[in-house]
């Protein structure tokens, strides 16, 4: 049994060579190379455990990854500080001149997807004689329809385009995990409200009091306002005010090393006080808690509360931040096959599911756009650029994870895993492609 301080210890010495190898040789962007090659060593090791089973190797490493709870590292852990950090970079003028695109994005396509994704995936299920109940169908669309912001924010920044499509997609990605886990948490407490076993309805405890009502026949609407009011508005809030009197602390002095260690204390802080505080039986939004914190920092506290020499050290600080944990994370991703349990014979539904997830996100994106659009311009190329960059990633597979057991949880798995691997692997490799294609150079 490998200690907590070991098994951190083996993935940041992976991560570094890996991270060497793919800078020296293959030259692949950064977290993109990392999760290539974590993938190739985990189909090796599968491989040397089926003809040389006597090694023992894979038993060791799927050991140790058994005891990392991705779900819990990524979503009470990573989360927080990657969010901060790609909030701190986002120009808050801008997002303000985008609300609406993003905001509609961020909600009704994200619901709208949830429910493309979800029926199509059962319809493919029926053409498969695959059994899967169409409210556990829905369940996959909700997890796999909200953009991943840490991959989404990681890739962006190989890629070269318009400040104002780019602030689109990188505050869509930002505020719609949020929405989507909102989202997913309603949908899964019907579909385990729905289901007879009482042992999977305790082993769930996402949907709080919800759950109560799932059991006494059906949630209502004044149950979806209260989550969203409590869980997106409530985080909001609390991350308004905490960056609010951080950068007020900060303007009384000028200290980089405090005013750093001040704002992973922002950071760290607002995240556990968000799960801590329980209004109505529900929590706050931890994810865009620090998100807002991240603008106020980023924005008001870079303009009003840093000197030059602060603001280098503390924009540098969470670049390092940010490039730690997205080396670590990706190479988890990566790594996770050998723990997940996926299926091959889902290998068909969960290849289809691809495209599916495609259409889904272009109906997000064309749908909202199009209604906005006709009071606003876009950038030429915008809904093409929106929709192959909205990446999926980590916060996916961590939902997934997330699932009680149950005879579903293998297909929704095996597929979020396949459409999660296609997405940063392609479509992170060829958005740029897709940009210099579509989008006008002059405006770049």
């Amino acid at each position: 049994m490998l200690s907590l301080f070991e098994i951190a210890a083996s993935l940041l010495v992976l991560s570094a060579i890996l991270s060497w190898i793919n800078r020296a040789y293959l030259k692949l962007p950064h977290t993109i190379g990392l999760l290539v090659m974590a993938l190739f060593a985990s189909f090796i090791l599968m491989a040397l455990e089926v003809f040389v089973p006597s090694v023992g190797l894979t038993d060791t490493i799927q050991a140790g990854l058994g005891q990392i709870d991705f779900n819990e590292t990524l979503m009470k852990g990573m989360l927080g500080f990657l969010l901060f950090a790609g909030a701190l970079h986002v120009d808050l003028g801008k997002l303000r001149d985008a609300k609406w695109a993003i905001g509609s994005m961020a909600t009704f396509g994200v619901v709208l997807s949830t429910f493309i994704v979800g029926t199509g995936f059962w319809g493919l299920a029926q053409l498969l004689n695959i059994d899967i109940p169409f409210i556990w169908a829905l369940v996959f669309g909700s997890l796999i329809s909200p953009t991943d912001p840490v991959a989404v924010l990681s890739i962006l920044k190989t890629v070269k385009m318009p400040k104002s499509l780019e602030t689109k997609i990188a505050g869509e990605s930002l505020f719609n995990d949020g929405v989507g886990v909102v989202v997913f948490t309603l949908i899964l407490a019907i579909a385990v409200g729905s289901d007879s076993s009482q042992a999977m309805m305790e082993q769930f405890k996402l949907a709080g009091p919800i759950m109560a009502a799932t059991g006494g026949g059906a949630i209502g609407v004044l149950d979806v306002i209260e989550l969203f009011v409590v869980d997106a508005i409530g985080g909001a809030i609390l991350g308004g005010l905490a960056g609010w009197i951080t950068v007020k602390a900060m303007k009384r002095i000028d200290e980089h090393a405090i005013e750093i260690l001040i704002s992973l204390a922002l950071v760290a802080g607002t995240y556990a006080l968000a799960q801590r505080i329980e209004i109505l039986g529900h929590h706050l939004s931890g994810p865009i808690a620090v998100v807002i914190a991240g603008l106020m920092i980023g924005n008001k506290g870079a303009t009003d509360a840093m000197s030059d020499h602060t603001r280098q050290y503390l924009f540098g600080f969470w670049e390092m931040i940010d490039e730690i944990l997205n080396s670590v994370l990706f190479l988890l991703i990566g790594l996770e096959i050998l723990v997940l349990g996926l299926v091959p014979e889902y290998a068909l539904i969960g290849a289809i599911a691809i495209p599916l997830v495609l259409l889904a996100r272009l109906c997000a994106v064309f749908v909202p756009m199009k209604v906005i659009g006709t009071f606003k311009n876009f950038t030429k190329g915008a809904v093409p650029v929106l929709t192959w960059g909205g990446v999926r990633g980590g916060i996916s597979v961590a939902l997934a994870l997330s699932l009680p057991d149950n005879e579903y949880k293998p297909l929704i798995l095996t597929a979020t895993y396949g459409v999660v691997v296609f997405s940063i692997i392609v479509q992170g490799m060829t958005v740029k492609k897709l940009v210099e294609k579509v989008v006008d150079p002059d405006l770049m």
